[in-house]
């Protein structure tokens, strides 16, 4: 099955399908000699560790669990040509220069 094929995951379904398997996020931190508030954290903030641990015990790739983080971009270029140019700061634009 392609990513993003599938049903959609979100928190709650990755959860019930952990404890669907016999799994609590506390026990797979320690399976993985995490701590598991890493694990409790992995919903509001980004932890590749523990999302792949989550993904591997599901069997699923992580792309499919967490769509929105992956792929990951390391570039974060601003991109001139999508928003176009703005000033800078020491530009001297028309409206600095309007007498007070």
């Amino acid at each position: 099955m392609k990513p993003g094929t599938g049903p959609a995951w979100d928190q709650h379904s990755i959860k019930a399908e952990l404890h669907r398997r016999g799994m609590t996020l506390t026990a797979l931190a320690e399976g993985v000699g995490m701590k598991q508030n890493a694990f409790s954290h992995v919903w509001k903030r980004t932890n590749r560790k523990a999302e792949k641990a989550i993904a591997d015990f599901l069997g699923m790739p992580v792309e499919q669990l967490f769509p929105d983080r992956y792929p990951v971009t390391k570039t974060r270029i601003f991109n001139s040509k999508k928003y176009g140019r703005t000033e800078g700061q020491k530009a001297s634009s028309a409206n600095d220069r309007v007498a007070a």
